[in-house]
């Protein structure tokens, strides 16, 4: 559980130091010469209270009995041979022959099954879990010729991956957050028949922080704990940022790719950097929400002259139909020199989720101070892609900054089956590595399972459709605060 410095413990705090001062006799001016000190420790102090740290953190290494493996990112992963949480399987320790000297020590071994398997690991505290699971596929030992790697994973009655193989020549990175509501969790790999097999490199299992995402999303009157998949995590106008310049040890990538221009927005859109101090807020977007690194960067829509530009800054981002996804949006004013100089509207999808954006109000008034907002995007509502437009508001002003966005993140939420990939569930994978009599009886109650949840799923599409208003706001946090203070009542789009 992450410690949040708590007006308490910074009396506390405070009360220490000040007792450390007075055991001492000092003079007006020996006081004075270390009041600097004294208000040095007290920031210290407050930093290492405020620190994220993990109740649980595994970092498996797999297919090595090696005890500790450092990857490049200076993280000390476990082998999964001396390590309680592999199961007893059956299963191959693999080793690359010629290994990538570039590429983390983590994809230099794997771990192979031919039938399904688990991983357990053992929670401490329940709630969000974050769960990295690493992919590289070389030339194993000892697999036939004829087998190839297709395979389903699933995690605590969760589809991850279904029919999944991974793709040869660099190393692929599924990351999920999965809502782990007993003391154990199960991430179980499945070959999808006799003559495939299941492999994985590296496994990470991390206690996500409170407030990284709010454990309830309200959609179509449905009060539903989701599993997420990241789809996207973006860098607005700044470079790729890295696991080791990210307390939870996350990618962003640059928007580049993402980013839609023609010859009038290219002379409007304005890349910034900022090399000031991020002023994270008690109750604002913490460094866990995002990184120093991603807000210090951004992309600006600038007036010319004294017209107001008539476009917006757009990104289009490819995703998969019949799925909810959640869309944040980062904001941090780190180009205005005073409050208050910039007023701007956001679209997703074509629909207005916010206008006049002014991200002063939203911030207690504070420059560099980042903000974040949620929306809720309905599978009904957009064909195969999302997306985020900014552009200037009724209160924009000419020689002013028009709109800004920092960084961008899109989570796939999963569907009434419970699955992150396909309309299918978890007692259909199973059923597949089952045989005779045991694999009927249990394809029977599989099929009634899942014919209720595609009912209900296509109900639930039915009301959504008719009760639809566009929009809709959701908590970014447990409880709902108004906009304007320190906290956001983040938004929900169901478009």
């Amino acid at each position: 559980m992450p410690v949040k410095p708590t007006r308490k413990r910074l009396k506390f705090l405070f009360f220490i130091i000040i007792r450390a001062f007075s055991s001492t006799k000092l003079d007006h001016q020996t006081l004075t010469m270390h009041t600097p000190i004294l208000l040095l420790s007290l920031a210290v102090s407050i930093a290492i209270v405020s620190a994220f740290s993990p109740p649980d953190h595994y970092l498996i290494d797999c297919g090595t009995t090696s005890s500790t493996v450092v990857d490049l990112d200076h993280r000390r992963f476990t082998g999964d041979g001396s390590s309680p949480t592999l199961s007893e399987t059956k299963s191959l320790a693999s080793k690359s022959s010629n290994p990538d000297p570039n590429l983390s020590p983590v994809y230099h071994t794997a771990r192979v099954f031919t039938k399904p398997s688990d991983y357990k690991f053992k929670i401490k505290e329940k709630g969000s879990i974050l769960v990295r699971i690493h992919f590289f596929k070389f030339d194993f030992e000892n697999i036939g010729s004829t087998c190839h790697d297709q395979f389903h994973v699933s995690a605590n009655g969760y589809v991850l991956l279904h029919n999944f193989s991974a793709p040869k020549g660099n190393p692929r990175i599924k990351d999920f957050l999965i809502p782990v509501d007993n003391d154990e969790l199960v991430i179980r790999f499945i070959p999808v028949d006799k003559t495939s097999f299941a492999f994985v490199n590296a496994i990470e299992v991390i206690s996500a922080p409170e407030d990284l995402i709010a454990n309830v999303y309200v959609i179509s009157n449905q009060n539903i704990r989701h599993a997420f998949e990241t789809v996207y995590r973006v860098s607005v106008g700044g470079v790729k940022v890295t696991p080791f310049n990210d307390s939870l040890w996350r990618n962003w990538v640059p928007d580049d790719e993402f980013l839609k221009l023609d010859d009038a927005s290219m002379k409007s859109y304005t890349k910034l950097h900022f090399d000031g101090r991020i002023n994270y807020r008690l109750g604002g977007a913490s460094r866990e929400v995002g990184p120093d690194n991603m807000y210090n960067s951004a992309r600006l829509l600038s007036s010319s002259k004294d017209s107001i530009p008539k476009q917006n800054m757009t990104w289009v981002f490819p995703v998969n139909k019949g799925f909810s996804y959640l869309v944040r949006l980062h904001f941090c004013d780190i180009a205005s020199i005073s409050i208050g100089m910039i007023y701007f509207n956001v679209y997703i999808n074509g629909n207005l989720v916010y206008e006049n954006l002014d991200l002063s109000s939203l911030t207690n008034y504070m420059l560099a101070s980042p903000f974040y907002a949620d929306f809720v995007v309905d599978p009904e509502k957009f064909s195969d892609v999302i997306r985020v437009d900014i552009g200037p508001s009724k209160l924009s002003m000419a020689h002013a900054v028009d709109g800004i966005l920092n960084g961008m993140e899109i989570w796939k939420m999963n569907n009434a089956m419970g699955s992150l990939d396909g309309e299918v569930c978890v007692g259909q994978l199973e059923s597949k590595s089952q045989s005779g009599g045991q694999m009927s009886r249990l394809l029977s109650l599989t099929a009634a399972v899942c014919l209720l949840a595609i009912a209900f799923l296509v109900m639930r599409r039915k009301t959504g459709a008719k009760d639809s208003v566009g929009w809709s706001r959701v908590p970014v946090n447990v409880s709902e605060i108004d906009l304007k203070s320190s906290y956001s009542k983040s938004a929900g789009a169901n478009v």
